[in-house]
């Protein structure tokens, strides 16, 4: 694998929900309903307003599996039932991207096993009744292109999408609109179903790994811009803008939710704003509780800079001068080892002692006092008893002018709580058991909730030769949109 790639940004795209409501990247005159309407603007009007809005905010539980440690499946994935009757895919959990998509009948070189151990499907449209295909001439699709699609347009034309991702795999297909099956949570460790309609990704064609047996049935991208399947869900009112994982690297699986999490409270960090991706303000980097001499450039944020939080993504990269600091600060603390590649891009070292006792942690300083500290055993992976690989990869990602990024993905993840607050534009976490369980508020009954890991997945086994095939699809950062 390549150990540098290529950050751009997505375009938004724009959805119409089942409830009529269009998103977009759109200005709108704005009034207060109260004075328009003649009304009075009391304290019990605003309350009265407050309550309806707000009451149909849900909590909303998924199933996980995966494993975010290279030796094992490499990756997170939850199972999301579309149609009607309801059939059941497997996606990947991505926070570097905004579309959900899945492989439909009809796709051109689409997997059609796994190596991840799961039954893969393929999506058809016909056999859902609740199913519709968006057309060049409908208005999401218009909104999508500016008003102009690109192309020859007449209601027989599907409006087409094309992804490319930072390895260069690629998904094209068109939009379909359909209900998706929800878990809401309704007591503790206790769910419902419940449906909403949103707009996805129909694949018909897929390039790269994601056609490949180490591929799932899609992605589910869980990024900022209204594309995305929790920006619908949102803009219908049905959930709040927060969500939160703790993905298990010791048992596989773990906890995935949306919504208001009460317990455990957290510590966060600001977001930086106007990013098409979760970037926070890194000020500091320490090995060992030492801080590293760097340069500020490493924590610019402008122009597209920042470092990102990804849980598309399994490494951790690191732009080289840091990269080359950090190794040499954790090999010092055993000087005897010596270095091997393996797999052209992993450097390993042979040790059977306990690695927490022999290597150093890796704190990352956020804006806020806020610290994310990796430990041994996480940013070491194991492939063998006495062999022992470096989970910092050499290589940051790229910014449009062509300068390095640090990004954070599950290595640094794993084990920890990490709520995403996107109304208030803020990030955070702490080490976590994700096997537990955390308490989710449900405003529409105003309850707290307990939620509990899950493991889709458990028993899978993946030979660690065929795991380093899988990490080229899992830097799920999106490089383009346009037409097929």
């Amino acid at each position: 694998m390549e150990g540098r790639r290529l950050l751009a940004v997505l375009v938004v795209v724009v959805v119409q929900l089942g409830g009529g409501g269009v998103m977009g990247n759109l200005v709108f005159q704005v009034k207060n309903k109260f004075k328009a309407a003649g009304r009075e603007r009391t304290l019990a009007a605003l309350k009265e307003h407050d309550t309806r809005r707000h009451g149909r905010m849900l909590a909303m539980d998924f199933p996980i599996g995966g494993n975010g440690h290279p030796s094992s499946t490499g990756l997170y994935f939850t199972k999301l039932p579309l149609g009607t009757p309801p059939a059941d895919y497997y996606v990947q959990v991505d926070t570097g991207s905004d579309l959900l998509w899945v492989n439909c009948v009809g796709c051109s070189k689409c997997p059609t096993k796994s190596d991840i151990g799961i039954e893969l499907a393929l999506f058809d449209p016909d056999k859902s009744k609740t199913s519709t295909v968006v057309k060049c001439d409908d208005d999401v699709c218009k909104l999508i292109f500016d008003k102009q699609y690109p192309g020859r347009c007449s209601p027989s034309v599907r409006c087409m999408y094309s992804v490319t991702y930072g390895d260069g795999s690629g998904t094209d297909g068109y939009f379909v609109r359909d209900h998706v099956q929800l878990t809401q949570v309704t007591g503790n460790l206790k769910t419902t179903t419940s449906n909403a309609t949103i707009i996805f990704g129909c694949g018909a064609r897929q390039s790269g790994d994601l056609g490949s047996e180490a591929a799932l049935d899609g992605i589910l991208g869980l990024g900022q811009a209204n594309s995305s399947m929790l920006s619908q869900l949102a803009a219908a009112g049905m959930v709040k803008k927060e969500f939160a994982h703790c993905l298990d690297v010791i048992e596989g699986g773990g906890i995935f939710a949306i919504g208001d999490v009460v317990s455990p409270k957290v510590k966060t960090t600001p977001l930086v704003p106007d990013m098409p991706h979760y970037n926070v303000y890194l000020e500091a980097i320490a090995v060992g509780g030492e801080a590293l001499d760097l340069p500020t450039s490493l924590f610019e944020v402008g122009d597209q800079r920042g470092t990102i939080i990804d849980s598309g993504t399994t490494l951790a990269y690191l732009p080289r001068m840091l990269y080359d600091l950090v190794v040499t600060k954790i090999l010092d603390q055993q000087p005897g080892l010596k270095l091997h590649t393996i797999e052209e891009q992993f450097s390993c070292v042979e040790f059977s002692q306990n690695v927490d006792d022999a290597f150093p942690t890796v704190s990352f300083q956020f804006k806020g006092s806020v610290t994310l500290t990796v430990y041994p055993h996480e940013y070491l992976f194991r492939t063998r008893d006495d062999l022992w690989c470096i989970g910092w990869q050499d290589g940051g990602m790229e910014s449009h002018d062509g300068r390095e990024m640090i990004l954070l993905g599950d290595l640094v993840l794993s084990n920890k709580l990490v709520i995403y607050d996107v109304e208030n534009q803020t990030i955070g976490w702490t080490d976590y058991n994700c096997s537990s369980s955390i308490t989710i508020r449900d405003e529409k009954s105003g309850a707290d909730y307990t939620v509990g890991s899950h493991n889709i997945n458990s028993g899978l086994n993946l030979t660690v030769g065929r795991i380093f095939t899988i990490f080229s699809l899992l830097v799920a950062l999106l490089q383009s949109f346009s037409v097929c």
